[in-house]
């Protein structure tokens, strides 16, 4: 000591205020110590005390000492440096914002700073004009040295603040925080303007996520009970609430859906049926009924077969159906390979260049290019679809040309059998002025 009784001001941290505040201290002479607001000091109150160090020629030699009062009012060694720390904390890592909850844990490191604390959250505003936002308000007391602190029930993609303060205007945090994006409702309106055949929509507003765009799937099936059948997937822009409907003349039916998509994908669908107007003319003649030889043994054919350019290479699906839900979602799936155990499920016999008419035996057992037209079962429903699959980054459209029929059953033990196509495949090169025409090489 520099001489007994007294103590030199201590330089722990420069944010400590001193109050008294001078450069020398007589013991027992307390000392209140604050920070900046948000911090807290190790000790709010300090005093100069002594112990004894050694003997020296037989008196005792002192050194100052720095006591401070602890939680419960009693005295003790200071033995490490006073600091500022921040009295409460979010431990980090811990703030999670789901679609309709907030939730983050705390501790605090001295409980003299944290009495009374509350946490409160409540809205701060929709996510935008258009939408409306329910008004939530809760309200929690934090006790202890920590905890975790939940704001749930609430609205995706909408604005919250989260305060934790001691009364009364004393803020350890606040943070104002958007809850995560969800997928969208569906469309409220869709209707076809009948003067121009267009598609159009009502807009969504972004309530639940901002709208990044819309998701528009169309089938049409051709007339006379649906030979013709194409499936167009497109993803349009958020501005787009329009689109014109394919044309494939009339008595055309058509199954729209239109969905939002958000962050968060896609959302509920509205779905919509429209059929094309007007007489027209019928299907041409030679793309009606035809019956195929089967080793004497005919099969009917229960629809007709229209038209398609050849464009590029065609998929040969086959189908051991009859329904038209199953065959939509073969034109428009991604088929496999012949699988005997899963012999029901749609499947690729073959990749044809129909560059020019050619003769096709459809299961006749042969493989190639990695397929296998596979055997037909007698007594069996099928389905032959002839696909063009077409890609863009925004746009997928898959164009069949559907030809049904039905195996007759053998008058023997014949467990498998083929059909002949070549008069169809035939019909489809040659009458390519068809419906398809403008829509396959555009």
């Amino acid at each position: 000591m520099t001489h007994p009784g007294t103590c030199q001001k201590l330089w722990w941290d420069p944010r400590l205020r001193l109050a008294p505040d001078q450069e020398e201290y007589k013991e027992n002479e307390e000392v209140t110590l604050s920070c900046p607001k948000g911090f807290e000091p190790s000790f709010t109150h300090i005093k100069c005390s002594s112990e004894i160090q050694s003997i020296s020629t037989g008196k005792p030699v002192y050194r100052e000492i720095w006591m401070g009062k602890d939680p419960g009012g009693a005295w003790t060694r200071i033995r490490s440096m006073v600091q500022c720390v921040e009295a409460f904390q979010v431990v980090p890592g811990t703030l999670e914002v789901s679609t309709t909850s907030i939730k983050l844990n705390w501790t605090c490191s001295l409980p003299d700073a944290c009495q009374r604390m509350q946490a409160t959250c409540r809205l701060a505003g929709p996510s935008s004009p258009s939408c409306e936002a329910e008004e939530v308000t809760a309200q929690e007391m934090l006790h202890g040295q920590n905890g975790t602190f939940t704001c749930d029930h609430l609205q995706p993609f909408t604005n919250y603040s989260v305060t934790i303060s001691v009364p009364p205007s004393t803020i350890l945090f606040t943070r104002f925080l958007r809850t995560k994006t969800t997928v969208p409702e569906k469309p409220e309106r869709l209707w076809l303007d009948a003067s121009t055949g267009t598609l159009r929509w009502q807009a969504l507003p972004s309530c639940k996520g901002e709208i990044l765009g819309y998701q528009l799937n169309v089938t049409a099936w051709g007339p006379q009970d649906g030979g013709f059948l194409q499936v167009e997937r497109l993803r349009l822009s958020s501005s787009v609430t329009e689109h014109p409907l394919p044309a494939h003349g009339p008595g055309t039916r058509y199954t729209v859906a239109v969905r939002g998509l958000t962050a968060a994908g896609a959302g509920a669908a509205l779905l919509g049926d429209f059929q094309s107007n007007g007489s027209g003319k019928g299907l041409p003649p030679r793309a009606r009924h035809l019956p195929l030889p089967g080793h004497g043994r005919a099969s009917s054919l229960s629809r007709p077969c229209l038209t398609a350019l050849p464009c590029s290479e065609h998929q040969l699906l086959v189908a051991a159906t009859h329904n038209s839900t199953v065959l939509e979602d073969a034109c428009s799936g991604e088929p496999q390979p012949f699988d005997a155990s899963r012999a029901s499920d749609a499947y690729v016999a073959a990749v044809l260049n129909l560059s020019a008419p050619m003769d096709f035996v459809l299961g006749d057992g042969t493989r190639g290019h990695g397929f296998h037209n596979a055997p037909l079962c007698p007594g069996w429903d099928y389905t032959a679809l002839l696909r063009l699959e077409q890609r863009s980054q925004q746009e997928e459209t898959f164009t069949c040309v559907c030809y049904s029929f039905s195996m007759g059953q053998p008058p023997g033990p014949w467990p498998w059998t083929a059909v002949t196509v070549v008069a169809v495949l035939s019909a489809m090169v040659m009458l390519s002025a068809g419906i398809l025409g403008f829509v396959m090489c555009r």
